[in-house]
């Protein structure tokens, strides 16, 4: 039987919740007949380390993820420590330490979920949005000097490299080429960023030469919300900057119903090192500890995690299991206007997945 290595970091906020139902659920999915397990190893790691340590990880630690199959990430942020160093100190550290470049979340609008968009249809909204998880705003060039004065500067300078460029745009079409509709929005802004946008532009021409099957348009970043709220169904696959894409993700989850429902994947598609998969919602310090906490998007990155390790008949049996729960009123959550709790509606996903039949 395979023993599939989980490394496990809550991180801060509920993401100490979230993060222990997807073992949960995961150890009842490895339950239900399948020919792997999972070896869970939980890291605590986090504000309350930083607290104790002075930093949000060790300096070490990606050496104790690297033999791992997968991550699997609750949420970085702590309303006593400032969000750079949140965000810096763990989950960029491990996303660009480990090279994941794709970012990747689907969004659609689940069964029984009240989504805010009353002319659309569930079908009508089925879409992946392909972030650049490395570059761009958040490549972390640049400073401050004159700190205190009058002639104070800061910058921080979008970096965009031909070989990043590339390989996310080559991954996205990929990614479109494997869905159904075979349809590709490349998300920019050349007419104002008119250096690195350009080019972004123009090597999207380029690589879409290699997916003559694949139709794909250019749509500025700021039409793209339009056009995410006013023709849903005119978008399928995306791809985007990490600023743009991190931007346009969120609102794509609150067009779903939540940010609570919403995965994500941070991928390294050349599989060098672990992959990383979280909920987008973040550390929600205001419900930590009072059970609250919408448990569904650790569970839909649960399956991601397993499309990523190849095992494809669980991950439908989970995601089965997933739409089966938010199909019925009764589980949902204070985010989607109900009053489940999380141990309510982790239960009833574990109870969901022993049910061999319909899912």
């Amino acid at each position: 039987m395979k023993t599939y290595k989980i490394a496990c970091i809550p991180g801060d906020g509920i993401g100490k919740e979230v993060v222990p139902a997807g073992q949960t659920v995961l150890a009842a999915l490895a339950a239900c007949g399948t020919t792997f397990t999972f070896e869970f190893e939980n890291f605590g790691w986090g504000g309350d380390w930083y607290r104790a340590h002075g930093e949000m990880m060790p300096a070490n630690g990606l050496d104790a993820l690297r033999d791992k199959d997968a991550i699997l990430f609750g949420s970085a942020g702590d309303p006593h420590i400032a969000d750079h160093i949140t965000l810096w100190g763990l989950r960029l550290k491990i996303c660009q330490g480990f090279d994941q470049y794709a970012n990747v979340r689907p969004t659609r609008i689940l069964p029984g979920i009240d989504a805010p968009l009353k002319r659309c249809k569930p079908e009508d909204l089925n879409w992946v949005i392909v972030r650049e998880n490395s570059e761009g705003e958040y490549a972390g060039v640049g400073g401050r000097a004159h700190q205190g004065h009058p002639i104070e500067v800061a910058t921080d300078v979008s970096i965009m490299t031909r070989a990043g460029v590339e390989r996310i745009m080559r991954y996205a079409f990929r990614l479109a080429q494997s869905r159904p509709r075979k349809l590709l929005t490349v998300v920019t802004k050349s007419n104002a960023q008119r250096h690195a946008m350009v080019m972004w532009d123009e090597i999207a021409m380029q690589v879409s030469r290699e997916f003559p099957d694949v139709r794909w348009d250019k749509e500025l970043v700021d039409a793209a919300t339009a056009r995410m709220v006013n023709r849903p169904a005119s978008l399928d696959t995306l791809v985007a900057t990490n600023l743009h894409a991190d931007i346009l993700s969120d609102l794509a989850a609150a067009l779903a119903g939540s940010l609570g429902i919403a995965p994500t994947g941070n991928i390294d598609p050349e599989r060098r090192y672990p992959s990383m998969f979280e909920p987008i919602h973040g550390s929600a310090f205001d419900i930590m500890g009072k059970g609250l906490a919408n448990p569904i998007g650790t569970f839909w990155s649960c399956v991601m995690l397993l499309e990523h390790l190849g095992e494809f008949t669980s991950a439908k049996r989970l995601m089965g299991a997933i739409e089966h729960a938010t199909a019925n009123p009764a589980l949902h959550t204070s985010d989607l206007g109900g009053n489940a709790t999380t141990a309510q509606v982790t239960d009833a996903v574990c109870a969901l997945l022993l049910l061999r039949t319909g899912l």
